[in-house]
């Protein structure tokens, strides 16, 4: 919330009347409230997903898993250092050992040292795991892209097989020469949902596997248990790599995070413990803010492997071992965080970046961690509406991540720049790249004209999407539920923010420790009938925005961005909205 700063702009929903609210906020979302699509989106269902032969490359690679499998042949699962990796990779670990259980010590998994190796497949590890007896390496979270490692597998005499969802080679490039290229957006693809991460299109050919050992689409009960089991490394997957949360990946979000608490791998039920979770709701808040930053900690701070081996074939302590490191990880990754993102904010105003004329921040510091400057660059992007890269000098190679904001495509920015850049990868909202020191300054400067080129004024202010006004009177207890219906959000499903437009303030005081949050009461400016069973006056709350006091003054009018919410204080359900923003109303 920025407070008298933001754009606000409507979705396509209705003013206050007619329709309910819940149809209001759906039309605003482009789903007609009418049609099987709302009721599909408020109550999906597991056959809502599609079969997976649909999927380009998939029966390919299916098939020759299974023959893997079937001839004791060995098989490397090779992962990104992600959340979406690691949980890839445990999909299709569990997958196999379900198929095959005597598999176990021929199904190995690699996930490559984010320092030292970088991004994707690399023909050295593609080597050494054919020295190590790999008669086929599956991809998962990579290597659409990786034409050299492809040719080294080949020479190797081993069959490599890409499961990806990020951006693929520009149109006409082809793909890299593998036995096989399981990805949604493959060239000719025709598959119907074309935003899976690589969690979800590994969770696709695990099933495909499935139903082709079995030579039917109808499963035996413990293959089917074990699909529904998946749905829950799917669903961290899915959350942590801000993917779409609509079509397929809402459905699997939704039905995975269900599982996330009772799961029967030991590993996810200990970061589950690990992250305080033990007995709670797990949303895809509690996945964002306290199980990916753990998972991602292992890739960032230390070997993304641990965080592999706590989801393949960590039980017992030493499960539980390994969820406690990752949290010690964690804690100091955030650290790390906060010095840099002090220190690049100190930067990016002192060389002007955030200035109207220059509408990009490009920074690199020798001391920056390279497995933590893609948070900061997020920080960073939201802060000043601006794409950020931050990266790391070393050697005369600077390497990092890059965040953007809404309109920007930075994959498009990145390739805008190819010339400069050693190598870059990723898609519209996230990318890794690495240059030479030497061009740098070049770089910055071209990038820069590029998003100058594309990046308005009006887009330098924060924006707020609200979905459509809303009277008091309208945000009863009911109304709310069938608004939480709209779970599990995230990107393209954000939570339901409304606008209530002309009430009066009637009292603001800050609260907590150190007085941090705002509390308000408001009431309807002409005195209407107010929230609910509340009555005219309606306490709202602004967390840690104690910051705007001084500009609220008793009397005056507002109008208020905010998401519904209740409140169970004393045992009494009563609607307690959290302020989003706030800027003055008209006075009547």
């Amino acid at each position: 919330m920025n407070g008298f700063t933001s754009r606000w702009l409507y979705r396509a929903g209705a003013r206050p009347g007619g329709a309910r609210l819940v149809d209001r906020v759906l039309a605003a979302r482009g789903i007609d409230p009418a049609a099987p699509d709302a009721a599909a989106f408020l109550d999906p269902r597991l056959n809502h997903l599609h079969d997976p032969s649909l999927m380009p490359g998939v029966d390919r690679a299916a098939a020759r898993l299974l023959e893997a499998l079937r001839a004791g042949q060995t098989i490397a699962i090779y992962g990104d250092y992600d959340v979406d990796g690691v949980t890839a990779t445990a999909i299709l670990y569990h997958m196999m050992l379900a198929l095959e259980p005597g598999a176990a010590s021929r199904v190995i998994t690699y996930v490559p040292h984010r320092l030292e190796e970088g991004y994707g497949l690399n023909a050295e590890a593609i080597g050494e795991l054919a020295r190590q007896g790999a008669r086929v390496i599956v991809s998962v979270d990579c290597g659409v892209t990786a034409f050299a490692p492809a040719a080294r597998a080949r020479a190797e005499g081993v069959d490599l097989i890409i499961t990806d969802h990020h951006n693929p080679p520009a149109e006409g490039e082809g793909v890299p020469d593998a036995y096989a290229v399981v990805h949604p957006r493959a060239p000719g693809s025709r598959y119907p949902f074309a935003d899976l991460c690589g969690a979800g299109v590994a969770y696709k050919l695990a099933w495909r596997m499935a139903t082709m050992h079995e030579r039917s689409a109808r499963l035996t009960p413990a293959l089917r248990a074990m699909l529904v089991d998946l749905l829950a490394f799917a669903a961290l997957g899915t959350i942590a790599d801000v993917v779409p949360l609509v079509g397929e990946n809402r459905v699997i979000a939704r039905f995975g995070l269900v599982r996330v608490r009772e799961s029967p791998f030991a590993g996810l039920r200990a970061l589950v413990e690990a992250s305080g979770l033990d007995g709670e709701k797990v949303d895809t808040m509690a996945v964002g803010f306290r199980i990916a930053p753990r998972l991602n900690a292992a890739g960032r701070m230390g070997h993304a492997r641990d965080a592999v081996e706590l989801f393949t074939t960590a039980t017992g302590e030493r499960a539980a071992q390994i969820a406690r490191e990752l949290t010690v990880q964690n804690d100091a990754r955030r650290r790390v965080e906060r010095e840099i993102l002090e220190q690049a904010c100190e930067m990016a105003e002192a060389a002007g970046m955030t200035r109207p004329d220059r509408r990009a921040v490009v920074l690199a510091h020798e001391n920056w961690h390279p497995g933590v400057v893609g948070i900061v660059c997020s920080k960073l992007a939201e802060r000043y509406s601006r794409p950020t890269i931050l990266m790391q000098r070393r050697d005369g190679l600077c390497s990092g991540s890059g965040r953007s904001v809404e309109g920007f495509n930075l994959h498009a920015g990145l390739s805008a720049c190819a010339p400069m850049l050693e190598r870059f990868g990723g898609h519209d909202m996230a990318a890794g790249l690495h240059l030479f020191e030497a061009k740098l300054p070049a770089f910055v400067e071209a990038f820069t004209a590029h998003a100058n080129g594309l990046i308005d004024e009006e887009m330098l202010r924060p924006l707020l999407r609200l979905d459509c006004d809303a009277a008091l009177g309208e945000l009863t207890p009911q109304a709310v539920r069938e608004l939480d219906l709209l779970e599990p959000f995230g990107r393209d499903n954000p939570r339901v923010v409304l606008a209530v437009r002309g009430v009066r303030l009637l009292e603001r005081r800050t609260f907590g420790s150190g007085a941090r949050h705002l509390s308000v009461l408001l009431r309807a400016a002409d005195g209407g009938s107010g929230w609910g069973s509340v009555g005219p006056v309606v306490r709202a709350i602004a967390w840690d925005r104690a910051d705007l006091a001084p500009r609220l003054t008793p009397g005056m009018a507002l109008d208020v961005a905010a998401r519904p919410a209740l409140s169970h204080f004393g045992g009494r359900t009563t609607v307690e909205p959290l302020i989003v923003d706030l800027r003055p109303g008209r006075e009547e």
